[in-house]
């Protein structure tokens, strides 16, 4: 079925006119992406807002969440400012044990313990009320402070199993309504005070106002509402939200919401056709969790709307550009075949072919860019013919170059032979040195050397070297074999030993060595080359490296300029990448020791072994 469909469809498109074809393919090449691009970006906006709203909901959740942090540690702080007063225990202690308290005992308590106290309660503008209860019959009250138990029993939480803890949502009746505003909903810290051999000496509350502990609670948001739900599963929030919440946590109730690293849980998702940003806080320092829900529907609403203006006006001039395209490319095709016939000259290999009468149409401008494009294949093709003579030169200079290193390798070999009959063995070992140091100077590698061919070099650099120089330099090797086997770019250790000698040995003028060593770490090669010369300070290290990064410029006149190193060190990351390269240790009278790190290419058979293993 789906095949005679398709065939239908080729059928309908192979019986079109060439204008209604053009006419087609322009609408498709035009409005398909301008319909995909539309979807796209309302969904990114969708997605932009949904993403503004998870900013927005984390923002304010981390915002109460620290005001909670910070009236908890206010609370705890103030909690145990009371627990280690000593006036005060050793008063509920007198009261537990039913001593006698003189009436002085008692006014001084009052006038010195109590008022320091209530100084301190009303110096901290957060905190509602602060309270002991004390379970005596006879004790005197001194409000705001000491009240006996019997008022703590008007309290809603006296009846709770567990005394001790945080207290929600209650209301301050210890005394009677028209004293006390007991319209405000409070939260306290609930903590016995005991002593090791008396007990239980009294129960004291640390109390704080909801609305200060969770001012989001009872902000009104029209988009928002936040609340806070205790390990009991109680919800605590305004009022004039609660039906709300309740609905919504009745249809999705709340399940792990214990997060011990208090990480903030964020998700989006459908209620009664609503899109509703959820955020859950847990909150260690209270056992419970602050949720924040926060409705899109007005953004994402809004969105949709325009969305769909924008899709209707869309069809509207899809149907309009119909008429106006199909006019066009019936102007169009006068000039087309001309066009046609003209590739077709091309393609028969007329490059000089020259497109006349273009017009200032769109045909025109093809015609227009037709003939520019011939000029430009005719300059490609010169240029190229241009290229393949270059070629060939240069391939004739390297042969002349390669003719003219026999030569020089002839008349060495020469040279050698007569100073060997003449039994100047020094003189044919000088020129042994040199042959084998132009023979690898000169011989042309597309690819890097082997260690082993690098030390060989620098082996007859150096007695070539001592010949110039009353002292001797001694070449001192340390080199595993598997690190002989791997590749290194072409004269990338002969400049360090190079610098050695003309900006450290040199300058001491005695006989010394240069020590190079092979080491393998972490997959990869070190090769260190160290002169006993006369080193550097720091601050020259640092502007040798600052030549070598290209942050000073080396110039090639001047000394320790630093330009062989960065040679090596921009074709060691240029091979092998920008891990590898060289690093530089001194000390200035002692030493300097250049470091070269190398990727391991080579393995010898036990490694192999290993590394497929």
């Amino acid at each position: 079925m789906g095949k005679k469909i398709k065939n239908r469809f080729i059928g309908l498109i192979d019986g079109m006119k060439l204008n209604e074809k053009f006419t087609l393919i322009i609408l498709v090449l035009v409005f398909v992406p301008i319909a995909v691009f539309s979807i796209l970006f309302f969904k990114n906006m969708e997605e932009s807002t949904i993403n503004e709203g998870y900013k927005s909901l984390e923002y304010s959740l981390e915002k109460d969440y620290d005001e909670i942090i910070k009236n908890v540690d206010n609370i705890n702080m103030s909690t145990q400012f009371f627990l280690s007063d000593k006036s005060l225990i050793e008063y509920l202690q007198k009261i537990h044990d039913e001593e006698y308290i003189t009436y002085e005992e008692m006014m001084n308590f009052y006038n010195v313990n109590i008022s320091s106290l209530e100084r301190m309660v009303n110096s901290n503008p957060n905190i509602y009320q602060i309270r002991v209860y004390v379970d005596s019959d006879t004790m005197e009250e001194m409000m705001p402070i000491l009240y006996r138990s019997e008022r703590m029993e008007r309290l809603s939480w006296a009846a709770d199993e567990e005394l001790s803890g945080w207290k929600y949502d209650y209301e301050d009746t210890i005394f009677d309504s028209y004293t006390m505003n007991q319209k405000q909903k409070l939260l306290a810290l609930v903590t016995p005070i005991t002593e090791y051999a008396s007990g239980t000496l009294g129960v004291l509350e640390v109390s704080i106002q909801m609305e200060t502990m969770f001012p989001s609670l009872y902000e009104e948001n029209e988009t928002s509402v936040t609340f806070f739900v205790d390990s009991k599963g109680q919800i605590h929030c305004g009022e004039q939200k609660r039906g709300f919440i309740t609905e919504y946590m009745e249809e999705n109730p709340l399940e792990n919401a214990e997060e011990p690293d208090n990480n903030i849980i964020m998700n989006y998702q459908k209620w009664r056709g609503d899109p509703l940003l959820l955020g859950k806080q847990y909150v260690k320092e209270l056992d419970g969790t602050l949720i924040c829900i926060s409705n899109l529907q007005d953004g994402i609403g809004e969105l949709r709307t325009n969305r769909n203006i924008f899709l209707f006006v869309l069809i509207v001039l899809f149907v309009a550009l119909i008429f106006f395209i199909n006019h066009v490319v019936n102007r169009l095709l006068s000039q087309f075949y001309m066009i046609v016939q003209s590739i077709r000259e091309v393609q028969k290999g007329n490059l000089n072919m020259v497109i006349t009468d273009c017009g200032n149409d769109v045909m025109g401008e093809l015609g227009t860019q037709i003939n520019k494009m011939m000029d430009t294949i005719r300059q490609l093709l010169d240029d190229n013919l241009n290229w393949e003579r270059l070629v060939k030169n240069s391939e004739i200079r390297a042969l002349q170059n390669q003719i003219n290193a026999h030569f020089i390798y002839n008349v060495l070999e020469s040279i050698k032979m007569m100073a060997e009959i003449d039994e100047k063995y020094d003189i044919s070992d000088a020129i042994t040195s040199l042959g084998k140091l132009l023979r690898y100077t000169m011989r042309w590698t597309s690819g890097n050397v082997t260690v082993r061919e690098e030390l060989e070099y620098i082996t007859n650099y150096l007695a070539l070297i001592n010949l110039r120089f009353d002292y001797e330099i001694y070449l001192s090797l340390n080199m595993p074999e598997i690190i002989m086997h791997q590749e290194i770019p072409k004269m990338s250790l002969q400049p360090i030993v190079e610098n050695a000698i003309y900006h450290g040995i040199e300058q001491i003028a005695e006989d010394t060595n240069i020590y190079v060593k092979g080491s393998l770490e972490d997959g990869d090669c070190i090769i260190e080359i160290t002169d006993s010369g006369r080193g550097m300070t720091e601050e020259q290290v640092q502007n040798l490296y600052r030549r070598m990064n290209g942050e000073i410029e080396a110039d090639g006149g001047s000394s320790g300029n630093g330009i062989g190193l960065k040679n090596v060190q921009d074709r060691i990351k240029i091979n092998f990448g920008e891990k590898y390269g060289i690093t530089i240790a001194s000390k200035l009278g002692c030493y300097t020791k250049v470091s070269v790190r190398i990727p391991q290419t080579y393995f010898d058979i036990r490694q192999q072994e290993k590394l497929e293993s």
